[in-house]
């Protein structure tokens, strides 16, 4: 941080909101109410309907589910503690073709004291865990006791840390946050600011090197002049550049969209690393499967339903949701992944075609192995027109002589390696 500058862990902005992702498993199908936490600003409700217009058809049934066929549930709640207020839950069903339950719970809390040490607790880096964001009435066990778990440390998607969204407007004396001016510049600060927020650590967590500081702010998304936001792989912050002046600014606006569409396209992102996690694992397991093929056939059907249900990487033609949708798949490498998923199973695919056809190819050889001459016998004793069965069996034995003979060559035990789907190799 800049000398002089003072530390965020001291601040408290004007408008504090902070949003928690929590992986969990769904126990049963929560008596909430159906859709999306549907914030008000004035007359108008953020509800399902009116987000769903922000996003593609495919993205809306992602993230909200069909007429019928609900995923997304919230529940409204008024619980201050500690300086922090929760507003309310929601559930979003993450269901994978192996894990039915997954489920990401999201959490709503304003915050009446400094921002920075509440993420950076949720972030494990405070070494006092009875002052934990996430304990006593903000218990996410006690909260949602009997609708669903808090998911093992080893799931596919998050990790044992919870996933933060933080939104902070500036007041007038927060001038390492401003711009110089409507359209002025802005300072270093502000950068390092977001980046406090978003990786939710201190210059001392984790110092910032300079020679690598354009590298790492690469995913911050320049709203508007007004703010920033910044995607980061455990986190994501959004950050004020004018002051707030308090009810009815701008930044009622800003924070209403940080917590319902924007956070939309981070949790679809979400759905994307979790299915492109549980895709990888499958595919480990294409050659330690008994049936290579069968479990290739599903991989391949699973690759297509994610393509078909999740793979977007433009939500809307509103261009904010898609930076941050593309800021956290490139913090993650989906694109990247994906397309490595694609490349490897096209691979196994030709292999374990070339493999039945092998099979097939040795199947055929053995039918002409053992064939040909027991044909050739039978066909002799037709023309000389002999009925005896002493010549008969004589024929029989001397085809297995023959047959027995053929195998023992170059040629038969390629055959029979190639039956066994071309385990070994034919000794010269």
């Amino acid at each position: 941080m800049t000398a002089g500058v003072p530390p965020l862990d001291d601040v408290t902005g004007a408008r504090q909101e902070l949003t928690v992702v929590l992986p969990v498993r769904l126990l049963r199908v929560p008596e909430w109410s159906e859709g999306p936490f549907p914030f008000d600003m004035g007359n108008r409700s953020t509800d399902a309907r009116i987000r769903s217009t922000y996003f593609t058809p495919a993205s809306a049934r992602a993230l909200y589910g069909a007429p019928g066929k609900p995923c997304r549930w919230h529940l409204p709640l008024d619980v201050k503690h500690d300086g922090m207020r929760l507003l309310g839950m929601e559930l979003l069903r993450a269901a994978t073709a192996r894990k039915p339950q997954l489920a990401l719970a999201v959490l709503h809390f304003t915050v009446e004291r400094p921002l920075l040490p509440v993420v950076r607790a949720l972030a494990g880096r405070l070494p006092c865990e009875a002052d934990a964001p996430l304990s006593g009435p903000f218990d996410p066990a006690r909260l949602l006791d009997g609708v669903a778990d808090l998911r093992a440390a080893d799931a596919s998607s998050f990790d044992a840390r919870p996933y933060t969204i933080a939104f902070l407007s500036p007041a007038a004396q927060h001038t390492p946050a401003l711009r110089a001016g409507l359209e002025g510049e802005l300072p270093a600060t502000a950068d390092r600011w977001l980046w406090q927020l978003a990786s939710r650590s201190t210059p001392e967590d984790f110092p910032l090197p300079p020679e690598t500081a354009g590298e790492q702010l690469k995913d911050t998304v320049r709203i508007s002049a007004d703010w920033s936001a910044l995607v980061l792989r455990q986190g994501t912050a959004f950050l004020g550049h004018r002051t707030d002046t308090g009810e009815g600014d701008f930044f009622t606006y800003g924070a209403l969209h940080s917590r319902t569409v924007y956070l939309d396209a981070l949790l679809l992102g979400a759905l994307q690393r979790d299915h492109i996690d549980e895709l990888t694992d499958e595919l480990s397991e294409v050659f330690v499967s008994p049936r290579p093929a069968r479990h290739l056939s599903a991989l391949e059907r699973n690759i297509a339903v994610f393509r078909s249900t999740y793979w977007r990487q433009h939500l809307t033609a509103h261009g904010t949701a898609n930076d941050l949708l593309l800021a956290f798949q490139n913090q993650h490498r989906l694109p990247v992944r994906f397309n490595e998923i694609l490349a490897e199973a096209a691979d196994y695919s030709r292999l374990v075609q070339t493999q039945e056809s092998q099979q097939i190819s040795g199947a055929l050889g053995v039918l002409t192995i053992l064939g040909l001459p027991l044909g050739t016998a039978l066909g002799i004793l037709q023309v000389l027109d002999d009925h005896s069965v002493a010549h008969l069996y004589i024929a029989l034995a001397l085809s297995i002589a023959v047959t027995a003979a053929v195998l023992t060559t170059r040629y038969g035990r390629l055959v029979l390696s190639s039956l066994r789907g071309g385990e070994g190799k034919p000794r010269p």
